[in-house]
């Protein structure tokens, strides 16, 4: 993963005035010598730090989306080792096959034995064939349902980080249970007798991401976004053209102060300056102290009044109230 700005080969167009003064920078930095380079070396950081406050400050719905899709973003398996002490990955539904866009096993969390489960996209072509894009067929939220009951059983939290532009549509996921499979899973997790904290870190899209999703807190990452489809699909079916999807980003209202706002999310988690995927572990930092947190206040309740919290919270998100003209 990046960790230096000035490093990245792929930027957004909203980034590049910025990009174009952090490479100059970089460069001054390895060439220049000299009390004159070193001044003027001090006087574009400051200038680049102003720069970047007032890019990532202001942006649009549209260009959060175009951040959350960065090809640079961290997913799931790049925060892991910097997330969480220990991690052994485990596989299979134990029905059909084993799927690559859905990670998950026992993990430590400071001491803390837990159980992750995360989407997981790919990087390349080769590896995004293997990952399906991070679009999980039945099999994959089937093993994210048998990993939730092997944490009840042993009295793990459950941790999940949500990035996906959806579940799989193709014809051999629906033929295999799609829909069901996800619907196991929303059913499975308001009942389950742990803490479970969602993170999403990415793009939360849909069914294929709720179905691992259904949880005591649910965080956001600063640049993430969480919707019922993506901007490009609500576009394709109210406008039948998808070039309309920045108008239909507005209308969706996916971006993580949106959802904070209707009480959709619990918490907005900091990303490093400029977005995640210019330093990972930074951003990996926040969302451990979130974690931590978290989960140590809900392990402190019954499993009861987990449960019964958990129920009343998504009730409350289908409430709506006409006002009398």
């Amino acid at each position: 993963m990046l960790h230096n700005p000035t490093m990245a080969t792929y930027f957004l167009p909203f980034e590049k005035p910025l990009v174009e003064l952090e490479r100059k920078l970089q460069e001054l930095k390895e060439f220049g010598t000299g009390n004159r380079v070193q001044d003027e070396i001090k006087r574009l950081e400051r200038r680049a730090l102003r720069l970047r406050e007032e890019i990532f400050r202001g942006l649009t719905r549209w260009q959060i989306v175009q951040l959350a899709r960065h090809p640079s973003r961290p997913f799931t398996l790049d925060y892991v080792p910097h997330v969480f002490d220990e991690f052994v990955e485990l596989h299979g539904d134990r029905r059909f096959a084993d799927d690559a866009s859905i990670v998950g096993g026992l993990a430590r969390l400071g001491g803390r034995p837990l159980v992750v489960i995360g989407h997981q996209k790919g990087r390349g072509t080769k590896d995004n064939i293997h990952r399906n894009f991070g679009s999980p067929r039945p099999e994959g939220y089937r093993k994210a349902k048998r990993l939730m009951r092997l944490a009840e059983r042993f009295e793990r939290p459950v941790v999940t980080f949500v990035d996906t532009q959806g579940a799989y549509p193709g014809v051999g996921a629906e033929e295999r249970g799609q829909a069901e499979a996800i619907a196991a899973n929303l059913q499975a997790m308001m009942e389950l007798r742990v803490p479970i904290v969602t993170a999403i870190i990415g793009e939360g899209g849909s069914g294929g991401a709720l179905a691992i999703a259904v949880a005591d807190r649910v965080m956001m990452l600063e640049f993430s976004i969480y919707s019922v489809i993506t901007p490009e699909g609500c576009a394709s079916i109210l406008w039948r053209d998808s070039g309309r999807a920045e108008q239909a980003a507005d209308a969706l209202r996916l971006t993580a102060p949106d959802l904070f706002g209707l009480g959709v999310v619990d918490e907005i988690v900091r990303e490093a300056p400029g977005g995640a995927q210019r330093d990972s572990v930074l951003t990996a930092g926040h969302l451990r102290e979130a974690l931590i947190r978290h989960v140590d206040e809900l392990g402190a309740l019954e499993p009861e009044e987990r449960v019964n919290r958990r129920i009343a919270k998504y009730r409350r998100l289908g409430v709506f109230h006409e006002e009398q003209r």
